[in-house]
């Protein structure tokens, strides 16, 4: 969660304290799927503490995993019929597409919008569309460059099909890199879900597909940075 600004009239932190704040604001938290692999490298260092090289090696390998499975909080946007990001990135395709088949969204093309994630971005999905979970799936496939519009079809993938309280239906595809191979997805169907919520991740570098019903309006462009919970990608109809 956001931290809260402090109220007026309020004692302001000092010292110490406030130096722990000021942390604690500029540092994000840990995704908790990121602890094994920031434990790992610093079980070495600490090994490895005579050794110098063996601790540097630790302590970088920590701080880089660290900064990859990073989960800062975001504010989404309050606004009634928008649908958010659902992750940090670049923006790959902006398009019309026919939705992933176990979906179920019948064979007709729907608009489409890809976010391509490297590996420097922050690597946590966030749902991008308050509503109830209707159906999870994960499908096996290959690892093809996320980039690739290929990808779409043939990645392994994980889909998430929302259904919004005025009885719309958007879909958030996590989709597998060409070193990403591992697709994490916390939803399950019936989990009623609030829109910025996080909801999973994929390890490391991927792609993230959302799709939208006919007549929705996107808002973005190819090329466009997005940030997570809270870059409007359309307005629904």
């Amino acid at each position: 969660m956001a931290r809260r600004p402090t109220p007026p009239g309020s004692p302001q932190p000092t010292g110490v304290g406030h130096v722990i704040g000021l942390v604690k604001g500029a540092v994000p938290p840990l995704h908790p799927a990121g602890l094994p692999f920031v434990l790992a490298p610093l079980a070495v260092a600490a090994l490895g503490r005579n050794r110098k090289w063996v601790r540097r090696a630790g302590l970088a390998s920590a701080a880089a995993c660290a900064a990859f499975f990073r989960h800062p909080p975001r504010v989404p946007p309050k606004r009634p019929g928008v649908v958010v990001a659902p992750a940090d990135g670049e923006v790959a395709l902006v398009d019309t597409a026919v939705p992933p088949a176990e979906l179920g969204l019948g064979d007709q093309p729907l608009p489409r919008v890809s976010i391509f994630l490297s590996v420097l971005d922050v690597h946590v999905q966030r749902v991008p569309v308050a509503g109830v979970v209707k159906k999870v799936v994960h499908q096996p496939g290959q690892f093809l460059s996320a980039d690739l519009a290929d990808a779409s079809e043939v990645n392994e993938r994980n889909s998430m099909l929302i259904e919004t309280a005025d009885g719309r239906y958007v879909a958030a595809v996590q989709i597998a890199g060409l070193i990403a191979r591992r697709i994490v997805c916390d939803a399950q169907e019936g989990d009623a879900v609030a829109i910025g919520d996080t909801y999973g991740l994929i390890r490391f570098g991927s792609r993230v597909d959302t799709y939208f019903p006919v007549g929705t309006a996107l808002l973005v462009e190819r090329g466009q940075r997005t940030v997570g919970a809270e870059t409007v990608l359309a307005q629904l109809p």
